[in-house]
């Protein structure tokens, strides 16, 4: 059963603010896996996420490469984060022959999962599942759970 950890109303002219706050829970947990409907700001997310965390690698969508790397500096070490977008994958199947597996089994990296839902078997727990939803065209509503 989920639990709630967090719920963040935002919009895009405060979204940075909205990551930050996010980056105080979810630092904890190497999975991150966000859903949402399309358009609803995954990237858009991530990408201010990514710019509060210091990265300094182009942050894009990887709808066609599957994985984006990234880098930062957490305390004077290199961090990697996988950003992965699973809307091209069919199945869990798919998802493992195109190595998505491998790249949340390294434990000191993050794994950024967008589109989540169509293998949700292959992400170890626990890892957080976070909801986004556009409740107006500038505006989103975010719940973050712990999947245990």
């Amino acid at each position: 059963m989920p639990t709630t950890l967090l719920q963040i109303s935002y919009s895009l002219g405060n979204i940075e603010s909205a990551a930050h706050q996010f980056w105080q829970s979810a630092h904890r947990y190497n999975i991150l896996a966000f859903s949402g409907e399309m358009g609803a700001g995954k990237t858009t997310f991530i990408h201010a996420l990514c710019n509060v965390l210091g990265v300094q690698d182009a942050v894009s969508s990887p709808t066609f490469a599957l994985v984006n790397e990234y880098h930062f500096d957490e305390a004077g070490t290199d961090r990697t984060i996988y950003h992965m977008d699973w809307y091209r994958l069919k199945d869990t199947q798919d998802a493992i022959d195109a190595g998505m597996e491998d790249n949340m089994l390294q434990n000191d990296k993050y794994s950024f999962v967008e589109w989540p839902e169509k293998a949700p078997e292959l992400l170890p727990r626990p890892h957080l599942w976070i909801a986004i939803e556009a409740t107006a065209p500038e505006e989103r509503e975010m719940t973050v759970s712990i999947m245990e």
